[in-house]
């Protein structure tokens, strides 16, 4: 069975555009592949967070994969800042790491640029630690966005350069791959672009009743069709969108057709919408808070993650102290 690895940032609550996105694709892969799913907290740590603060965030991130299916009797889940081994195999790859190169990375030049006074050594072999948690595990297939492509062209890198320098075939060269064409593309709220936390037009699956109906009854819209089967505008065709994710196909066909009529109704049609996103919503929203409130089972499923992931990078650096040439 081909082994897929991928990290999740603890950057917060997820939202309905995450769900039908990563997490969906998760719930395929986890009964397709032998998965390694890891919290990556340690590349967190550039942006300087408090200990409290990426405590939680640990815990919330890792609540919310679980409510929403991720299993740990299918997949390895962990924390990365577990696996004590990665921080060794990260030397040994840093050591073959150019400055040119990583200098050159697009995401470390954007992050320069943003933070000039926040330009520290974790932003630049960013590249080398992602490589890292990627091929300890030998990873073949890796599901990246294309803002992570280059990443991934310098993992296979780094992989193919330690089989160079000491004469073996040992890594695998990680390949990208994306199962978006599978994933629903979810738009904000805001009337344009998709679902995101930096745009503040999202619903998270945390969000409670009177929280998500409020968010959708202040969605952007407009002063309605003015003739009949009009093609629908960006900004009430994301509407559309939304109810034909969460809705019965019923109700997303009584609106279409008070659209083609000219006879829709938006406050009726939000309140429809909010609704059906409250009736899709709150089973995951009370298995998070369940989750939560568990400390036992989230230990638990650290503690057990933690075990299975550190064994299979041991089996990876006992290899690799023997291929430099460490002594046993």
């Amino acid at each position: 069975m081909q082994t897929v690895v991928s990290g999740i940032r603890p950057t917060g609550n997820l939202h309905l555009g995450n769900y039908f996105g990563a997490i969906r694709s998760f719930l395929q892969m986890q009964e397709e592949y032998n998965c390694f799913f890891f919290i990556a907290d340690w590349h967190s740590l550039t942006t300087h967070p408090h200990p409290d603060n990426l405590r939680q965030n640990v815990k919330t991130i890792l609540s919310e994969y679980l409510a929403c299916g991720v299993d740990p009797e299918k997949s390895t889940i962990y924390v990365q800042s577990d696996i004590r081994q990665i921080p060794e195999l990260y030397l040994y790859l840093n050591m073959n790491a150019y400055i040119g190169e990583l200098e050159r990375v697009t995401s470390f030049k954007e992050k320069v640029r943003q933070n000039p006074n926040n330009v520290n050594a974790g932003l630049l072999t960013y590249p080398t630690l992602m490589a890292t948690d990627i091929i300890i595990h030998h990873a073949d297939k890796v599901p990246v966005g294309k803002d992570q492509e280059q990443n991934m062209e310098m993992a296979r890198l780094f992989a193919r350069r330690f089989n160079r320098i000491y004469g073996v075939e040992y890594f695998k060269e990680p390949a990208s791959f994306s199962m978006s064409d599978k994933a629903l593309k979810v738009p904000g709220l805001d009337g344009s672009g998709k679902m995101g936390k930096s745009t503040g037009n999202a619903i998270y699956l945390i969000d409670d009743e009177a929280t998500i109906r409020k968010k959708v009854m202040k969605a952007v819209t407009d002063s309605g069709p003015t003739r009949m089967n009009q093609e629908k505008p960006e900004v009430i065709q994301n509407l559309f969108t939304l109810m034909e994710i969460v809705s019965e196909p019923s109700t997303l066909e009584y609106f279409n057709e008070k659209w083609n009529t000219c006879e829709i109704r938006y406050g009726d049609m939000k309140k429809q919408l909010a609704a059906d996103i409250n009736a899709w919503c709150t089973p995951i929203r009370e298995r998070i808070l369940d989750i939560q409130n568990n400390e036992e089972y989230l230990k638990k499923v650290v503690r057990i993650g933690a075990e299975k992931a550190s064994a299979s990078a041991e089996r990876t650096l006992q290899d690799v102290r023997e291929i430099i040439g460490f002594h046993r």
